[in-house]
């Protein structure tokens, strides 16, 4: 439908009306908005852009360096956790089997395990810089390079290091690799040193973990030692089964969480702590620990710094055990210790 015109104008010629003058186009301040297209490099480039507007801009945390270390900050967490944190690197070993050594003086015997290094190497390190934490990564043992990918070829043989006639090579393929927490940067160990037997001393303690024997699926007797259903009376093809997984409404009529059940048995890591080095062979690269490693011949074992000693204060020039035994008693107040500073003994 046709708009109408006000009678008013209607009876009026065209001459008359008000007209607007005609001018050029007016040239538009803010053009039409477009639909844009965005890409990943054109996000980053506009994120780049905000931060170097609002880097001179300071934080709303009072953290300046001429303050003392906030609590909940980083700084203040990695200096907390350094007690706990090794001083010095682990090593990675093989375990080779079980054996016994006898005290000359008091004929005690002392169940044993072999471990075997194989040619331990530094392969790496991880910086609190880059990564937030000190670490050396040691491989192990030796790997074909067809059954190694060529991304992990090209690490390898970008890692140079100076071998014993002076050349630059790469180091080999590794069968094992594994990383050791280190307290501070001091303690990294250079890229392609080769960690001898000679790194543990005797009477040194040691903490091992390795993985355990994976049994497979077990049933609740074998697994958690369950006693089973009775042999007879009224038991039908049920004598090794579990029984009850829950109550009634007295439990909220469900299985609680931990209950101990058939499932997967075995195939995680175990560590055994204080493990006393019993002998060092430096020429076949075995070292003998006291006790034993919930794992069979062959698995490799991660040969870490003694942890338990080393949050009260453990130092690795008491490397014997007479002086561990000692600083334990001191620790526990019943004996004065030698400080390692100066020398003199003190009481605590």
């Amino acid at each position: 439908m046709q708009p109408r015109i006000p009678s008013r104008l209607a009876s009026q010629p065209l001459t008359n009306l008000p007209l607007r003058p005609i001018t050029s186009a007016p040239s538009l301040a803010h053009p039409l908005h477009r639909q844009q297209t965005r890409t990943i490099r054109s996000i980053q480039q506009s994120i780049n852009k905000g931060n170097a507007k609002t880097a001179h801009i300071s934080s709303r945390f009072n953290n300046h360096p001429s303050l003392p270390t906030l609590i909940a900050s980083t700084t203040s967490a990695q200096i907390r956790k350094a007690p706990r944190i090794p001083l010095r690197s682990g090593a990675l070993a093989t375990k080779k089997g079980m054996t016994a050594l006898y005290d000359s003086e008091t004929g005690k015997r002392t169940p044993c395990t072999v471990l075997q290094m194989d040619r331990v190497q530094v392969v790496g390190h991880k910086t609190r810089e880059r990564h937030g934490y000190f670490a050396v990564c040691v491989g192990s043992g030796w790997k074909h390079p067809r059954n190694v990918g060529s991304a992990m070829l090209g690490v390898y043989s970008k890692t140079m290091f100076t071998d014993a006639q002076g050349g630059e090579v790469g180091l080999p393929p590794k069968r094992d690799v594994s990383e050791f927490r280190v307290r501070d940067a001091s303690a990294l160990v250079p890229v392609g040193r080769t960690i001898e037997a000679d790194w543990f001393k005797v009477g040194q303690f040691v903490d091992a973990k390795s993985e355990n024997k994976g049994k497979g699926f077990a049933g609740g007797m074998k697994r958690w030692g369950f006693g089973g259903q009775p042999a007879s009376h009224g038991v039908s093809l049920t004598h090794r089964s579990m029984g009850s997984a829950g109550g009634s409404q007295g439990s909220g009529s469900r299985v609680h969480p931990g209950k101990k059940m058939a499932g997967n048995m075995g195939g995680y890591n175990h560590t055994v702590q204080n493990l006393k080095v019993m002998l060092v062979d430096e020429t076949n690269g075995l070292v003998v620990v006291s006790g034993m490693l919930k794992s069979c011949p062959g698995c490799g074992v991660c040969v870490l710094a003694l942890l338990t000693l080393d949050r009260c204060g453990f130092r690795p020039e008491w490397l014997h055990c007479q002086a561990a035994r000692c600083y334990q008693e001191a620790v526990a107040g019943r004996r004065p210790y030698p400080s390692a500073a100066t020398g003199v003994t003190t009481t605590r």
